[in-house]
């Protein structure tokens, strides 16, 4: 497992010292669990509680590069303390496979606002789905003039002052002699080391990983296909690469695919850095095995995986994450658990966003500033001057409905209805589908500690330990018919 490490701090009382201190539990943390640090991301003097910190924001523009699997920070206030943000940044570096872990909170003591995150990113989801085509107006008419709508460009491309994509007379060469290459029989690996032994540097200027070649390789924009969402135009930008050298490297990637030599089969460990060893307090990471020509996943303790220090059996994969579902199917059914959750919930959330009321407030004034024009012009008034100021008046507005968009986006209120039925929604939950069983143990399961005797479990909200003994529990789990360890 790769990872980096977060540190921030803020106060006058807070020094570099604090840095260091932060810097130095995180590298013990990861040497006692066996993950490599690769690098450290570090702001100083800046509040958590806004999300303007230059080391932060690259740290989770880096986290979209696939370089590391976790985050550490020394405590999670490191990351952040407004809520909102938290879950707006953990959802993105959810998506991007990442999880943010805490070097001195293994079981976290504000549990419950993990639980809050989880909500207000299906919220989030939920709300955008509703506001995507008014957000997105003015983005899909570029995209339909095939203009560039930010982000990162294409290897090989530049953008001209009209934003428009043009060929990078330099780098497309480049592009096509990775295409050249692949069909050559160089593979994925050979063509970055050639690349990088040249010094040639990615879009992101850094150097090229197998994931760069991957994606040159089956970006369709190379044969003058403008793609920005769900709009796709052919011939919409200038092709670097023919067509028959697109297609062809296509076939030979999906043979490659198939080849039984090129990867193994991976297990889904849905209880990384969630599952402790009693005994050492130290993460159990997966491990699988073939004999007799079957396959075997375990979760075994770090440190008796990697230096024989610590004496913790191992034990079956699936007998340990039944156990773990089916405890949260029994919390999702405690109908006064949930009402406590719905309450406590409720009772956390803000009340509303500053700049909200902010927006709100300017959005009517350009409304009635709007409608008086429009008045204006009925009783003919109309002029060069009334016409710029009008177009002005509409284009303020649509901006001003993006931003409160956003922001809804951003700091959702939620209601006491949309809670309940969130949590309904888990009841029917087929438990025997790996997308289901994932969202069930990221969303309510804290962490499980893992005895000889018994098994601690934390759930996601205050006075939340569970102890269960494995006796007890060999006679309460219906999920599986795996045997325990």
């Amino acid at each position: 497992m790769t990872g980096i490490i977060y540190a921030r701090y803020s106060s006058d009382n807070q020094r570099e010292e604090s840095i260091d201190g932060q810097i130095r539990e995180c590298k013990e943390f990861a040497e006692k669990n066996d993950i490599r640090i690769i690098d450290t991301y570090i702001d100083r003097a800046l509040s958590a509680k806004t999300d303007n910190r230059p080391s932060f924001q690259q740290m989770i523009k880096d986290s979209s590069k696939g370089l590391f699997d976790v985050i550490i920070v020394w405590k999670l206030d490191r990351f952040a303390r407004n809520r909102y943000d938290s879950a707006h940044y953990k959802n993105i570096l959810k998506k991007n496979g990442v999880k943010v872990i805490s070097a001195t909170e293994a079981i976290s003591s504000g549990a419950e606002g993990i639980l809050l995150e989880s909500m207000l990113e299906g919220y989030a989801e939920y709300y955008s789905a509703e506001l995507a085509e008014k957000i997105n107006r003015g983005l899909t008419e570029n995209a339909l003039k095939c203009k560039y709508n930010g982000g990162s460009v294409a290897f090989g491309y530049m953008i001209d002052d009209d934003q428009h994509f043009k060929i990078n007379p330099t780098l497309a060469p480049v592009v096509l002699n990775i295409f050249n290459d692949y069909i050559s029989g160089k593979t994925q690996k050979e063509i970055r080391d050639k690349l990088n032994n040249k010094g040639l540097k990615n879009a992101n200027g850094r150097e090229f990983t197998i994931n760069n070649i991957s994606k040159i390789l089956t970006n369709r924009r190379y044969v003058g296909n403008y793609i920005y969402k769900d709009v796709v135009i052919e011939n919409g930008i200038p092709a670097i690469v023919p067509n028959d050298v697109f297609d062809k490297v296509q076939e030979m990637i999906a043979t490659n695919k198939r080849a039984p030599s090129r990867h193994k089969a991976v297990d889904d460990y849905l209880l990384t850095t969630k599952l402790y060893c009693g005994k050492c307090k130290s993460f159990m990471v997966g491990e699988s095995g073939n004999a007799r020509g079957r396959r075997y996943s375990y979760y075994k303790c770090v440190n008796t995986k990697r230096n024989k220090t610590c004496d913790k059996k191992a034990v079956k994969k699936d007998w340990i994450e039944d156990i773990v579902i089916y405890q949260v199917m029994k919390f999702i059914d405690d109908d006064s658990l949930i009402e406590m959750l719905v309450n406590k919930i409720l009772s956390i959330q803000g009340k509303g966003s500053p700049m909200l009321k902010s927006l709100k407030k300017q959005l009517a004034q350009t409304d009635t500033a709007i409608e008086n024009m429009l008045n204006a012009i009925e009783q003919g008034i109309m002029t060069k001057s009334t016409k710029k100021r009008l177009d002005e008046l509409e284009s303020t507005k649509e901006n001003l409905e993006m931003e409160i968009a956003k922001e809804n986006i951003s700091h959702p209120l939620l209601t006491k209805e949309f809670l309940y039925s969130w949590f309904d929604g888990f009841k029917n939950f087929d438990v025997n589908k790996l997308k289901n069983r994932k969202m069930l143990i990221d969303t309510f399961v804290n962490s499980v500690v893992l005895y000889d005797d018994r098994i601690d479990f934390y759930f996601n909200f205050k006075d939340n330990a569970k102890s269960l003994t494995l006796s007890e529990l060999n006679t309460v789990s219906d999920l599986s018919s795996s045997s325990p360890p």
